[in-house]
């Protein structure tokens, strides 16, 4: 190679890193101390809470607390004259998500006497990789009729009698589930969703993206539960309500991640969502010093655990997947995975074993987890052409059961988040023998409805 070539390249190097220097961005968490400067109040609920929010709380005799006032204006003001570009925020545990140039905003940041502390949690950039602009035309809608109304989807169902629930009337009619995941690929065009009734979409990761144009997990997550065509794929809770958000950035895998789902679990619960189903979980990162520790494995550590612990106490239900590390290095379960009041799932096959992949528990404080198990092996999901496909993973195992789970909660409205989850437990096939593979074990969701309606004729709803 000629000098003058050499030199050219060397410049073209040089240009090409000032370039990139110059288009990092990065994110911080800001943990504040307090909401002293809030301009809300506990008496006045309603200026910050949706009504059906309010009334979910009512029902289930819980009240507002602090964690409910919206984090204070003049703070993230404050933070924004210094730099920084507002992202998203998490009321329940009092973080800002800011958006820097340099990372030298993040020490003025911590000048703040209203700052507890800040991590940089995020590096990257705004440029977004382009997605297909013809999605549409993958999807056939071919497909062939089965002769049980289930179609494929017979097995993940009829292993928990959920069919006895849905014979009885209970559909999912008058539920709002909250599906948050990594993207909707298409469901805007697949016929086998065209019964789907979709309140809303957000995406928490990219405002501006097209949430259908995303990722493929989220679609096959929600077809456990939404598809509704029968002889071909009929899913848990097929006559619910459905918000699709979006956190999962699947072109990195950084903290800030877990910022965007308790943004989202949040927003769920502003709108009134009954139950969030979260096919999601984080335990390694692109930078391993992030990587979290069995110890951590607590319920309140890390920042999603976090925000699903505090769940429960707005009275909304989580159902996860536990993860799919069970054969690898790591094997435990998957925050938020580990989270308190929460529900848990594991995965096995169509003969109830369980499957090599599940991630098994305990928690670091020796709760039982995963909580139960449902179909995660050769599970019936959509496929990217309207079709019908199958899947492995817990990913899939949880929104099976969430389905039946809200079915069971409409057939008991009277149930409390904790109640709901006292009874699937109770109606599990390990109740008595709980371990850290399988939990409680599978749950008879019939027998769930039957120790509900005991609970309510013993005046103890």
């Amino acid at each position: 190679m000629k000098l003058k070539d050499i030199l050219l390249c060397a410049w073209m190097l040089v240009c090409t890193a000032t370039a990139s220097a110059e288009n990092t961005l990065y994110r911080y968490r800001v943990q504040l101390k307090d909401k002293a400067q809030t301009a809300y109040s506990l008496d006045r609920p309603e200026e910050f809470l949706s009504l059906r929010s309010i009334e979910r709380r009512t029902r289930q005799g819980l009240k507002p607390d602090s964690t409910d006032l919206p984090v204070c204006a003049a703070y993230i003001r404050r933070l924004e004259a210094q730099g920084g570009k507002f992202v998203s925020a998490s009321k329940w545990n009092n973080t800002v998500l800011m958006q820097t140039a340099d990372e030298q905003t993040a020490e003025r940041f911590l000048a703040n006497p209203f700052v507890k502390s800040v991590r940089k949690v995020w590096v990257g950039s705004d440029s977004v990789p382009e997605r297909p602009r013809d999605r549409k035309k993958e999807v056939a809608d071919k497909w062939n009729k089965l002769g049980d109304v289930y179609g494929t989807a017979a097995d993940q169902i009829r292993i928990h009698r959920g069919d006895s629930l849905h014979e009885a009337g209970f559909r999912g009619q008058g539920m709002t589930i909250a599906v948050i995941d990594a993207g909707y690929y298409n469901v805007d065009a697949m016929k086998i969703f065209g019964k789907l009734r979709i309140l809303g979409a957000k995406d928490f990761v990219n405002p501006s993206s097209d949430i259908y144009a995303e990722h493929d997990h989220g679609m096959k997550v929600l077809s456990c539960m939404a598809a509704d065509k029968p002889h071909v794929m009929v899913g848990t809770a097929p006559e619910a309500a459905y918000w699709l958000l979006r956190t999962e950035d699947n072109d990195s895998e950084q903290p800030a991640e877990e910022d965007n789902w308790a943004a989202a679990v949040e927003f769920a619960d502003s709108v009134g969502a009954d139950i969030v189903n979260t096919s999601l979980g984080y335990f390694s990162f692109n930078d391993a010093t992030d990587n979290y520790l069995y110890r951590e494995l607590d319920g309140h550590t890390s920042l999603m655990a976090a925000s699903a612990s505090r769940a429960a106490d707005k009275g909304m239900l989580v159902v996860c997947s536990a993860g799919n590390s069970g054969a690898a290095s790591w094997k435990k379960i998957t925050p938020p995975a580990d989270a308190k009041n929460v529900l848990t799932v594991g995965a096995i096959d169509a003969l109830g074993l369980n499957a090599p992949f599940s991630s098994v528990g305990n928690t670091a404080d020796n709760r039982i987890k995963p909580d139960i198990m449902a179909m995660g092996v050769h599970t019936a999901v959509a496929g990217r052409n309207g079709g019908t496909a199958y899947a492995n993973g817990t990913s899939f195992a949880s929104p099976v059961f969430c389905g039946l789970a809200a079915c069971l909660w409409q057939a008991c409205p009277w149930l409390t988040v904790r109640q709901l989850i006292d009874v699937v437990h109770r109606a599990s096939d390990r109740y008595a023998f709980p371990d850290n593979i399988y939990g409680y074990g599978v749950t008879d969701i019939w027998k769930a409805y039957r120790l509900a309606l005991k609970l309510k004729d013993n005046g103890k709803q």
